[in-house]
């Protein structure tokens, strides 16, 4: 053991578990102050684990009632009692322990474990929950069939369930009932679910492709079910396109969703009964944006995906999170491209990506996708493992080929059903499949960075020989200086004049074929014969590596791409690159002034773009949305000063838009929809084509154009064209935001997911008065620190989308944010631990904000109560 460093776990050191528990029986009587669990645990030694193994079974924030080992009550010298769970010193090789625990939900606001929301009982055990509501050893590759028991008073909880299939219910006296569930698939404790309340629900059919009928159940507090039609539409598409695309079959008689209104992240995977956040689920016109559909639909699709990536096969033990969530968001990607536009999909997603997980591999929380050691799993839920693990499976797909990839995939899906699998099994699949060597490319999981790549490339017009150089590098994070080059698909083209893609007749100096080349080694010079004209290179098409291309393109070469490239993730990355070398050098103090001449080349590009009768409206209106603040930031990486990005940042939007005035005011008026809204995604893409031309417009500050907004406002009939218009005005007229946001409270915030919004909203004004704002929005009657949605909408916003006020250079609102994260910490460490996520770039700012962010960091260090969770994330961010 290392004495210093004893908190840390570490990947090394993993050993199977000395013990098994395979069934797994539970009795649990519902109270509103105490609720009694029941636990018969069937267990049994693993073959070549040592006779004198004591067991150690995890549990926390429960008490014992009783223990016993078949007919014999143990006493003391038995068995050793901590706040950590209980140890068993002498167990015998095979025998049932059971156990009677209490445990209060009322009272726990971690909302880990069983917790009690709105009424109603929940629960919530990944990553280490089920400790909180058993003895048990809670770890994943420890799996064991369960069968639960549920018992509650008819009126405080007439819906009783839990995973896998109901097989009996049944009357009991006192106005008491039961339900019992089976699930006959072995799983970990993570995945245990139970809910019990009263709950309305609605109900669909599902007829697998086998023939075998599914009951669906969406399941949400009283007088909300009418919200959940198109989440349970979305299911029924989501198991369709499994069974088409995957072969994956769903596995039980039943597929319970329950939406509640108290939940720490999005959704939970938990077999046969996703328990979701209500944000993800509740959704009509009136209260619910495109957007929010389009999260919906792609959230109950990666729930649901999870039944065989995540459930049928799941981890081994924690360090290989990666393995079922990065293949999972993957897929869950894969299913909104093919339900909607796959190159817009494409392009929010990297949007996504870099907004996050960039900052996350170049600050002081980098980490691989597969990390060596943590402190607290919790904070591991991160965007690397997540977005950056799904790029890595995306990579795989290119490299191979779809249909060698989803051999593999078929191949880690039998292999390994009713496993607890790692990254080396799931790689060893691919290999397998396509007889390739895949250790290299296996770096993508244990070493953490980005790639910087830079190219240069020479055409030689008599020998029409064209010679591409590309170089690799991966700069130094955290703990690892020594890096190694890795395995790059570069998807590319050679675009001609006329925007055709050139031809080649050979290539030599790296794996090259079709349109891919791959790059695994520090450099290579690479030498197309036979290309018949000078092209503009496109690289890294589809986004196919996520790496960082450190080469500046002249602008020409952006705009023709822009224009013309066949690849539309290029087209709009080259806009959107052509922007940033043209306004970030003014961004940086003593930086040039404005380039506007070719401000207006980039505005006329982006004109072609508007009026080509080929891209979709979708993409128009992605390609309308300019560079942000983070896109910026992120560029200039030091010496951070975020009112000089805000304001160059405007004149340049400003100089856009003033050129492409009369174009964007024809576009708004031309867009017509349909009278019946559909969240689908032609319409979705209207409306945001019009929503943007609008957003665009304000830049200009004119009154007229205001008018226009307000007029937006007032004429919206549903909560995307509201929404954006208010965005509209809180973002460049702050002044007159207070009245549309008390009338948006007044008239529309009554269910909570749109309160949601008004908050977000409000604490996304940039004005003087931002600080005192958010500190009176907390003092609302509805708002409290114990709903994570709250906190999300109103400090999660103020964060992310009031950068300048977050970072004010007076420190108040590091302080603010610091302030709240304590208070949460004190009951809900799981989210107060992600929050601190919000100091990783405090290094990147100028001298001043270094200094009032390292103040506020240093204070949540020295606060003498401090969870592990944020300890984890402070120490971290003020070491890197």
């Amino acid at each position: 053991m290392r004495s210093e460093e004893q908190k840390n776990v570490y990947l090394e050191d993993y050993k199977p578990s000395d013990y098994l528990i395979p069934k797994t029986e539970m009795w649990i009587d519902f109270a509103p102050e105490r609720t009694r669990i029941t636990t018969d645990l069937h267990i049994e030694r693993r073959a070549g684990a040592a006779e004198d193994a004591p067991l150690e079974l995890d549990g926390e924030h429960i008490e014992l009632v009783s223990i016993a080992i078949g007919d014999e009550v143990l006493g003391a010298g038995q068995y050793e009692l901590s706040d950590k769970g209980l140890v068993l010193l002498a167990p015998p090789e095979s025998f049932v322990l059971s156990t009677v625990v209490d445990v209060e939900p009322e009272k726990n606001k971690s909302l880990e474990g069983l917790y009690r929301s709105s009424g109603n009982w929940c629960t919530q055990c990944e990553a280490e929950g089920f400790r909180r509501i058993t003895y048990f050893l809670d770890r994943p590759d420890v799996m064991s069939v369960f069968t639960v028991k549920m018992v509650a008073d008819k009126d405080l909880a007439p819906v009783l369930l839990s995973n896998g299939n109901p097989v009996d219910r049944g009357e009991m006296s006192n106005n008491r009932h039961f339900a019992e569930w089976h699930d006959p698939h072995p799983k970990p404790s993570y995945l245990f679910a139970m809910v019990a309340g009263n709950l309305d629900h609605i109900s669909e059919k599902f007829t697998t492709k086998s023939g075998k009928k599914v009951d669906l159940n969406i399941y949400a507090e009283p007088g909300k079910a009418e919200l959940c039609t198109y989440a349970m539409d979305a299911l029924v598409r989501s198991m369709k396109w499994d069974e088409d695309r995957f072969g994956c079959e769903y596995d039980l008689d039943v597929f319970n969703i329950v939406a509640v209104s108290d939940f720490n992240a999005g959704a939970m995977e938990n077999k046969g009964l996703n328990i979701f956040n209500d944000r993800f689920v509740l959704a009509d016109p009136a209260t619910a944006t495109d957007e929010d559909y389009a999260l919906i639909e792609r959230i109950i699709a990666h729930e649901y995906f999870h039944n065989y990536t995540g459930n049928r096969v799941t981890c081994r033990d924690w360090f290989q999170l990666c393995l079922k969530e990065g293949l999972t968001v993957f897929r869950d990607q894969e299913f909104s491209s093919d339900e909607r536009f796959r190159d817009v999909e494409r392009i929010d997603d990297v949007k996504g990506l870099r907004q996050s997980q960039f900052i996350e591999d170049s600050g002081p929380l980098a980490h691989p996708p597969r990390p060596s050691q943590y402190e607290q799993i919790d904070n591991f839920y991160t965007t690397t493992v997540y977005e950056k693990g799904a790029e890595v499976v995306r990579m795989l797909m290119t490299l191979l080929g779809k249909e060698t990839f989803h051999k593999g995939v078929d191949l880690y899906l039998d292999r390994h059903d009713g496993d607890a699998a790692t990254i080396e099994q799931f790689i060893k699949c691919f290999e397998d499949v396509s007889e390739r060597d895949l250790s290299q490319f296996q770096k993508w999981y244990t070493q953490a960075g980005r790639p910087e790549v830079t190219y240069s490339s020479t055409y030689d017009a008599d020998e029409k020989v064209l010679t591409l150089n590309l170089t690799q590098n991966v700069p130094s994070t955290p703990g690892d200086s020594e890096k190694s080059p890795m395995v790059l698909p570069i998807k590319f083209g050679l675009v001609s004049s006329n925007g055709e893609d050139l031809s080649w007749e050979r290539a030599e100096g790296a794996e090259v074929h079709d349109d891919l080349i791959v790059l695994d080694q520090s450099e290579a010079n690479i030498t197309f014969h036979g290309v018949s004209s000078a092209p503009v290179l496109s690289l890294f098409r589809e986004f196919s590596a996520p790496v960082s291309v450190q080469t500046r393109a002249p602008l020409e070469e952006d705009l023709h791409r822009a224009r013309l490239d066949g690849d539309p993730f290029n087209r709009w990355e080259s806009l959107q690159s052509a922007i940033l070398n043209i306004v970030t050098p003014s961004m940086a103090q003593d930086g040039p002034n404005l380039d506007e001449d070719n401000l207006e080349k980039v505005a006329s590009a982006l004109s072609q773009t508007l009026e080509s009768q080929e891209l979709s409206p979708s993409f128009k209106a992605l390609c309308l949305k300019l560079p942000t603040y983070q896109d910026f930031a992120q560029r200039l990486s030091k010496n951070i000063h975020p009112e000089r990005i805000k304001q160059v940042r405007r004149q340049a939007v400003q100089l856009v838009a003033n050129s492409l005035r009369g174009q964007l005011v024809t576009l708004y008026s031309a867009v017509k929809l349909p009278e019946t809204y559909k969240p689908d995604a032609k319409q979705s893409g209207l409306r945001a084509l019009r929503n943007q031309s609008l957003a665009l417009l304000a830049a200009l500050e004119d009154k007229q154009i205001f008018e226009m907004v307000e007029s937006h406002y007032q004429a919206a009939q549903n909560m995307t064209d509201r929404q954006a218009a208010l965005a509209i005005i809180c973002a460049y007229a702050p002044e007159r935001a207070e009245e549309l946001l008390e009338h948006f409270k007044a008239n529309y915030a009554e269910p909570m997911t749109v309160y949601d919004k008004w908050l977000g909203l409000s604490a996304s004004i940039d004005d003087n008065r931002a600080i005192d704002r958010i500190k009176m929005l907390m003092e609302d009657e509805r708002f409290s620190l114990e709903t994570p949605n709250r906190v999300r909408s109103l400090v999660g916003s103020f964060i992310q989308g009031n950068p300048t006020q977050f970072a004010r250079e007076d420190g108040a609102g590091f302080d603010l944010v610091a302030d709240t994260i304590l208070k949460i910490d004190k009951f809900n460490p799981q989210v107060a631990g992600r929050f601190a996520v919000a100091f990783r770039i405090w290094r990147n700012y100028e001298s001043n904000r270094q200094n009032a962010a390292r103040k506020a960091l240093e204070r949540m260090k020295d606060e003498e109560s401090i969870s592990p969770n944020l300890s984890e994330m402070v120490n971290k961010t003020l070491a890197g």
